[in-house]
């Protein structure tokens, strides 16, 4: 499938100064393409050039197969519609003439709206779930709210493409879905192409069909999620020295506490997480074992704990790796375990826990040392 918009050979920046040389990405219809990339790639001035708030230093952009910059304003409107970080200023309209305005490039000089713009509105604003505020003045109405409705004027103006600058910028974790829901169903059922740009790298690796990477002056790679989001690249991406990046759990781990553990974790399946991130925040360096490498707890255990007992996937630990938890756990002198159930898999741990009785190094289940 052909690409929509797309650019050729695009070169950016500011005062004749370039940012990024030789950028060529596209984005198809019903496609959701995401740019990533540390703060100051140039992600926003990528976007900009797109959309002709910036004028390009080298290069075309295309749409529908034509050069944007040939098209009229009226034309260009009827296909493309932006949704960027500015603060719109529009203290003497209501909600509901806000969304209004995508209707302006179908009306005419005079700006009026016929009886089919207004339904056009109206089913906009169901879209993005907002009748309740309909009326309200855009000034008073939440950030997320605002969001939604610059979504449902998108929405009225019935372009081809979206184009996005951090649309969750600013907004609290219920919005942040509910605005990436809103563009998921833009992009699938009225089958516009969406571009944008994202910091939150959990929700571009859920959203996105497509990811561009944006570093070193220049697009460092293109792909789909499941290509873009492992622990190495992301981790060189945004150049992460202290801390982890998790693939898995599309989340960051702070770096572990410094020093010789003083507490070792007995866990498993999850139920050891929480008290891997209490000790690191105590800034209390740990061990943590014996954990198969698939278990949900080796990741997190594996970016935060001083040492760490492992043994590949379902395989059982065999004397020498049961000797060196012991050996470790004495070394710390405090045993914590957050298993309740001991099964065939790891009747080892069970044996640590055994161990840990006898040698009076059991704290209780719930206990953090400060």
């Amino acid at each position: 499938m052909e690409y929509y918009l797309s650019t050729e050979q695009m070169s950016v920046g500011y005062g004749g100064v370039p940012v990024l040389e030789h950028v060529e990405i596209g984005v198809r219809p019903g496609e959701i393409l995401t740019l990533i990339g540390p703060n100051g790639s140039g992600k926003s001035t990528i976007l900009k050039s797109m959309i002709g708030q910036l004028r390009l230093l080298a290069g075309t952009v295309v749409i529908d197969g034509r050069p944007l910059s040939g098209m009229r304003e009226q034309e260009l409107s009827q296909k493309l519609s932006i949704v960027m970080t500015e603060r719109l200023r529009a203290e003497l309209m209501t909600c509901w003439d806000v969304a209004a305005t995508g209707r302006y490039p179908y009306t005419g000089r005079l700006g009026l709206l016929s009886a089919e713009d207004r339904r056009k509105v109206d089913e906009a604003i169901r879209m993005v779930h907002a009748e309740d505020y309909a009326e309200s003045a855009f000034s008073q109405i939440s950030d997320g709210q605002r969001q939604r409705l610059l979504l449902a004027r998108a929405i009225c103006q019935e372009p081809e493409v979206v184009v996005l600058d951090e649309p969750t910028s600013f907004l609290d974790i219920r919005h942040k879905l509910e605005v990436l829901e809103i563009l998921k169903t833009m992009a699938r059922e009225k089958r516009m192409a969406v571009i944008m740009s994202l910091h939150e790298l959990d929700l571009a690796q859920k959203i996105s069909d497509r990811v561009v990477c944006i570093a070193h002056r220049r697009v460092d790679r293109v792909g789909t999620p499941e290509e873009i989001f492992r622990d190495d690249y992301i981790m060189k991406l945004y150049g992460i020295e202290k801390g982890s990046y998790n693939a898995l759990f599309g989340c960051v781990e702070m770096a572990p506490a410094a020093g010789e553990p003083s507490v070792f974790v007995i866990a498993g399946g999850g139920s050891g997480i929480g008290l891997y991130r209490q000790l690191q925040q105590k800034n209390i360096a740990f061990a943590a074992g014996i954990l198969q490498e698939n278990d949900l707890d080796y990741p997190v255990a594996r970016a935060l704990a001083a040492r760490l007992i492992s043994v590949p996937p379902y395989a059982l630990p065999d004397i020498s790796v049961l000797e060196e938890a012991k050996k470790i756990m004495k070394q710390c002198g405090a045993v914590i375990c957050r298993t309740k159930v001991f099964g065939e898999g790891n009747r080892a741990n069970q044996e640590l826990l055994a161990f840990a009785r006898e040698q009076g190094l059991c704290k209780a289940p719930g206990a953090v040392p400060r």
